[in-house]
C-alpha cells in the first residue's frame, strides 16, 4: 500500500528539495509535507 502511495506522492506533490527549500526557513505546511513524504517513503522501503 505504501509503495503505491509513494508513487502517487511523487507524481502529485511538489518536490521541495528541487526548489532548493531551506528547511529552517520552511513554513509549517511545508514542514508537514516533508514529514509526510518522509513517513511514506520509509514505510514503502520496508
Amino acid at each position: 500500500m505504501f509503495k503505491i502511495l509513494a508513487k502517487i506522492n511523487k507524481l502529485v506533490l511538489p518536490s521541495l528539495t528541487k526548489q532548493r527549500l531551506d528547511v529552517t526557513k520552511a513554513k509549517n505546511w511545508q514542514k508537514a509535507l516533508i514529514a509526510y513524504r518522509y513517513y511514506v517513503t520509509v514505510r514503502a522501503l520496508d
